[in-house]
């Protein structure tokens, strides 16, 4: 279901960037920032749905929460003329590597026991085998 989800959402993707114009230089900088902020909020989804606490409200409004507030960084930081959206870079990636580490750990922790149980259960029979 997830590889469905995954290869529609390319296909769309790659349809909408074909049709779409481009960004203005002017914007792309405020785009940059929302998208790392959104897919942040995608690895901390998730993370909460493999840890089993996931929340649909609360992901939505840290979505679009993150990715608003991130957007609003980067503006004041034009207007300041200071890079403050580097520091929601920071934060944010750093975030999306906490959240991989996790997501990582998870699938390596399941697929060690899957492999321990095989090599317990062909143990077992030839045990059993033996006996025989």
């Amino acid at each position: 279901m997830i590889a469905i989800a995954i290869i529609v959402g390319c296909i769309l993707g790659a349809l909408i960037g074909m049709n779409v114009p481009n960004i203005s230089y002017t914007y792309s900088g405020y785009l940059a920032i929302a998208i790392i902020a959104a897919l942040d909020s995608v690895f901390g989804g998730i993370t909460s749905v493999l840890k089993g606490n996931f929340d649909l409200k609360v992901f939505i409004s840290g979505f679009f929460g993150n990715a608003i507030l991130s957007m609003l960084l980067t503006w004041l930081g034009v207007k300041l003329n200071v890079d403050i959206y580097l520091a929601a870079i920071v934060v944010f990636v750093g975030r999306m590597f906490t959240n991989l580490s996790i997501i990582r750990r998870y699938y390596i922790d399941k697929w060690s026991k899957k492999v321990i149980k095989e090599e317990t259960k062909n143990e077992d029979e030839k045990k059993t085998m033996g006996e025989n």
